[in-house]
């Protein structure tokens, strides 16, 4: 009888951590401006966006996380509220290129800012967390009218995630699912913020990222943001919060999809482009209770797989 449920165990196990191209979401950095071979990650334009989404398709990749630089910044991010803005023609030529495909957003000011910080500031320089929020949600708002599925306000601002769905709700737009970033302080998002031009003029060390040290604080934001209204949640970077992955999984039932963020692309891609650990990092999240993954190599792995 044991060795019987033990088979069972096995089996169902396997069946759960099998990854899929469709287990992965491709991350796609837009820049109005190319800097080939300079920049630490890989960059698209907005023109090369709908032949990389139909090869995505192709090879079962069934959604995107879009991240836009601004290419006029200023203290209030005001081009992150526009439609004419860099991300929203991104989510319009992915939507050209495979109306079935997810879009999801970071919304977020760092892109905007001509500080690179995440928030906006009042005239004494004090970051303004209500001015700030109310310029996520005009942002998201914008991103959903451009055809963005998914907008993930990426501030880990009390109130933000809330702000977001009601400005969504009012705009008609209750169809747009909410998907906050929980982020922990790391120094894996230095490629990112380089290639973005989304390094904080105030130092490494935003303040509202959370102290690896202290995963009950993770675990309560996490909560807090589901209570505001949030329909699933970002965990960033991957490979440190599996810990908090699955405790979450135990404690609510919304999706959670760990992040694979730049600085784990770059360490686990060998000098001859091999991502086989990125492949045994993905399947151990998948594992781990991953409802979805988010890595720059899902295109790459996705062929592996299929």
């Amino acid at each position: 009888m044991i060795e019987h449920g033990v088979s069972e165990l096995a089996a169902a196990s396997e069946k759960f951590s099998t990854l899929r191209p469709s287990d992965l979401t491709m991350v796609l950095l837009v820049r109005e401006d190319l800097e080939a071979g300079t920049l630490p990650m890989p960059t698209l334009s907005v023109r090369d966006i709908g032949l990389t989404v139909k090869e995505l398709a192709k090879c079962g990749v069934g959604a995107v996380k879009v991240f836009a630089t601004g290419d006029r910044r200023d203290a209030q991010g005001s081009l992150a509220r526009t439609r004419n803005n860099v991300m929203s023609r991104a989510i319009e030529e992915v939507k050209a290129a495979d109306a079935s495909m997810t879009v999801l957003t970071e919304t977020c000011l760092c892109s905007y800012t001509d500080t690179g910080e995440c928030h906006v500031s009042d005239e004494a320089g004090v970051p303004d967390t209500a001015a700030t929020i109310e310029v996520i949600a005009e942002q998201a708002v914008a991103q959903a009218e451009s055809g963005a599925d998914i907008v993930g306000p990426a501030a880990m601002l009390p109130g933000s995630v809330r702000r977001v769905r009601q400005a969504l709700d009012s705009a008609g737009r209750s169809d747009v699912r909410v998907m906050p970033h929980l982020i922990f302080d790391s120094k894996l998002y230095d490629g990112y913020r380089r290639t973005m031009d989304a390094v904080p003029a105030s130092g490494e060390r935003r303040a509202f990222q959370v102290d690896p040290q202290r995963p009950t604080r993770a675990i309560q934001a996490s909560l807090d943001f589901i209570v505001e209204g949030a329909d699933m949640l970002l965990l960033e970077p991957a490979m440190f919060c599996v810990d908090v992955l699955m405790e979450l999984k135990l404690m609510c039932d919304v999706p959670l999809a760990p992040f694979s963020v730049s600085g784990e692309y770059t360490r686990l891609t060998d000098a001859n482009g091999d991502k086989r650990l990125l492949l045994e990092l993905f399947t151990m999240l998948k594992r781990a209770g991953s409802d979805q993954i988010i890595t720059y190599a899902a295109g790459e792995l996705a062929r592996t797989l299929a």
